[in-house]
């Protein structure tokens, strides 16, 4: 038996009256829409049948693509935009973000990122993260004292070498000549010199930011889990694998320190290791770190439902992707989680045991990754439609009264 307008409560009345709120923390579309576009697209959805919602949008990312941006937005913080190298050598225009004067926030991907070069054998053997380091020396000069590095979406598997070249450290073969520049330079490698490393870096705070924790090497290690990805040839892993543990054990015997099996190590190609070895650099999770700067569940508090997702959500999307993160927050507040994604796995049921409630993908029939993109406008606005329809339709005194769409 439904209950009546009298024992209707407070709450409730609220929302049949369309006066809801609604929290939108969604992860870029990789390739296709940043975090900031795409809730602006659900957005139009909602406001398609409930005009008057209150809406609040917070960009996050995991410390990949959008976590500069996120950050920056949320703490008042600025750009600053510098030349630096690619992941070929080429001079490209990198930015990265300064919240409260002296703490600086950097994606590597700006640089160095797998969107910037074709992924073939030869790239993935030449890819250098040198531009990661100039910015980290940009950083410094601008008179920051602590750095957090997002480790995402890579080109590069040097194990951090370009980066650290950029700080000063020399990579030399037996006859004391620098090697080449990315992965293909471990295959001469001999020797560490670290007696240029520039002395501010002892002076400043290093973190990472990452969602991943595979080691170096091994089974589960960078070159056996993302190389493939980026242009490695499946035939040449055994062999690459064996150049980065040489690596490894002479970073150890160079910095006193083993890192090659921490967690994390072998994010971005590595970079997390060289980090770890040359910077001391400590790791943590992305989306935790982004979700407390952002201090996301505190907006939670007075919302009637959140809205999250990204690109793809699968079974992995459980093992610290951005949806999953938003909706242990979410259900700390005991609100309702959906998620809208480009597309979904068959098996996500880690996904709901996570806490989100319903997972809405945008893609409405088969097609092909160029068609899904550029359908982005017609798309999500559609599933942000959804989303909002299904949550009304979830209350009992909505039910049978949901507006028709407003054009």
């Amino acid at each position: 038996m439904s209950s009546s307008p009298e024992q209707t409560t407070e709450k409730e009345a609220r929302i049949d009256m369309r006066d809801c709120s609604v929290l939108l923390a969604v992860d870029s579309f990789k390739g296709s829409a940043s975090s900031s576009r795409v809730e602006s697209l659900i957005e139009q959805g909602i406001r398609r049948i409930v005009p008057s919602a209150r809406i609040l949008k917070f960009p996050i990312a995991d410390g990949g693509e959008g976590t500069v941006e996120a950050i920056v937005s949320a703490r008042g913080g600025k750009l600053r935009r510098v030349c630096a190298r690619g992941p070929l050598g080429e001079t490209v225009e990198a930015r990265y973000g300064i919240v409260e004067e002296s703490t600086a926030i950097v994606e590597m991907a700006e640089t160095s990122g797998i969107t910037l070069i074709e992924q073939t054998p030869r790239n993935a053997l030449s890819a250098s993260s040198w531009g990661v380091g100039q910015i980290i020396i940009d950083a410094i000069e601008a008179g920051c004292k602590r750095i957090l590095i997002g480790l995402g979406g890579s080109a590069t598997s040097d194990g951090g070498m370009g980066m650290a070249k950029a700080l000063g450290i020399e990579f030399l073969d037996s006859a004391r000549r620098p090697v080449p520049c990315g992965l293909e330079g471990m295959r001469t490698l001999a020797s560490i010199d670290v007696g240029g490393l520039d002395p501010r870096i002892a002076e400043t705070e290093f973190t990472i930011l990452t969602d991943v924790d595979n080691p170096l090497t091994g089974q589960n290690g960078a070159l056996r889990v993302y190389g493939p990805q980026k242009g490695i040839e499946p035939s040449e892993i055994e062999t690459l694998d064996g150049w980065m543990s040489s690596f490894a054990a002479l970073l150890e015997t160079t910095v006193g320190k083993r890192v090659q099996d921490r967690p994390g190590a072998g994010a971005a190609g590595g970079l997390g290791a060289a980090l770890m070895a040359f910077c001391d650099a400590r790791v943590e999770r992305g989306i935790d770190y982004v979700l407390d700067a952002i201090e996301l569940e505190d907006a939670m508090a007075d919302v009637d439902l959140v809205i999250t997702g990204e690109g793809r959500i699968d079974a992995q999307s459980a093992n610290g992707k951005a949806p999953v993160g938003v909706a242990a927050r979410a259900k700390r507040r005991g609100k309702p989680v959906i998620a809208i994604a480009g597309g979904r796995g068959d098996d996500i049921e880690t996904v709901y045991a996570a806490g989100i409630d319903l997972v809405l993908p945008t893609v409405p029939r088969t097609m092909g990754l160029d068609e899904a993109i550029a359908r982005v406008d017609i798309d999500v606005p559609a599933a942000g439609e959804t989303a909002m329809r299904a949550f009304l339709l979830s209350l009992p005194q909505v039910g049978t009264s949901i507006p028709p769409r407003v054009r």
